[in-house]
């Protein structure tokens, strides 16, 4: 095999065989995956409504596993975790209410991220304005203050108004403003019942806000520093990292492994990294790496 490969040379340069494997779905490994994230999830969610010693203190790893739900809400946009449809339907919308992420909408938004991954002028992720410049957008964007702020815009105007975007297909429009109507009017009730108990408040909406800085420093680290080009490898980061964030993220730190093969599902994106990983041309070792390398050039 060639010393470098852009991503389209390497896949192509794969047997056969080697495809079939790494893009072998189950149910099996989704479903395993799944009850372990939402066990460690009930265990932070039980400390909380119990008020056990310390309960405030659950909100933050409460927070981290509410907020990282996007990574399985974006693997079931590929219909990947899992091999019944359904099972990533299902998930997907579970996801959607979490984090006031509309799956439905969310998938074709994030296959034209696919498509046009960095390109300033046509990639979706990047169409109010790009990443952050300096270090007054970067804290706002950790703050999460622009998510909460597109999403609460998405999901009215996908209720009432007027949805349109060069992405989105017109035969999907309607279930996108049944999707936002559900959400809106399940929220409604949530906020409704916070006049006859708190609970809402600490399981759910303060552990949302205190997660969401850390899925933005991660998420930063996918595209972040990476040049608008059409090699995969090169404009996507993978990010050398410990189990327990591979875990919580479902292996998208494999960042540019999933976007040159998309159809790798989560738990064969380790053996996929085996292959990519003498290719990979936008890499860090570690988050913390990352993140003081993004400072350097806000510096500059």
């Amino acid at each position: 095999m060639p010393a470098e490969l852009d991503h389209t040379a390497l896949i192509k340069s794969l047997p056969p065989e080697t495809k079939a494997s790494l893009t072998a779905r189950s149910d099996a490994a989704g479903l395993r995956h799944l009850a372990l994230y939402l066990a460690a999830l009930a265990v932070c969610t039980a400390g909380l409504a119990l008020q056990v010693p310390f309960w405030p203190l659950l909100m933050l790893p409460q927070g981290v596993l509410l907020v990282f739900l996007f990574t399985l809400s974006h693997e079931c946009t590929h219909q990947t975790p899992f091999r019944s449809k359904w099972l990533n339907e299902t998930a997907g919308h579970f996801c959607a209410l979490a984090m006031a992420l509309p799956f439905v909408w969310f998938r074709y938004y994030h296959l034209a991220h696919h498509k046009f991954t960095n390109d300033p002028d046509r990639d979706p992720e990047l169409e109010h304005g790009g990443r952050p410049e300096t270090l007054t957008q970067w804290l706002t964007y950790l703050s999460g203050w622009s998510y909460w702020k597109g999403m609460a815009r998405t999901i009215w105007r996908n209720a009432f108004g007027t949805i349109s975007a060069p992405y989105l297909p017109k035969r999907r429009l309607a279930g996108m403003r049944l999707e936002a109507r559900v959400l809106l009017a399940i929220y409604a009730a949530a906020l409704l019942s916070l006049l006859m108990s708190p609970l809402v408040l600490w399981l759910w909406i303060v552990p949302l806000l205190i997660g969401q800085p850390f899925l933005r420093a991660y998420l930063l680290a996918e595209h972040g520093l990476c040049p608008p080009v059409a090699d995969m490898l090169e404009n996507s980061r993978t990010t050398i990292t410990n189990r327990i964030v591979r875990f919580a993220a479902w292996n998208m730190p494999y960042h540019a492994e999933h976007h040159s093969f998309p159809n790798v599902p989560f738990h064969q994106l380790p053996a996929f990294h085996a292959i990519t990983e003498a290719h990979l041309k936008s890499t860090s070792n570690g988050y913390g790496e990352f993140t003081a390398d993004y400072m350097r050039q806000l510096a500059r």
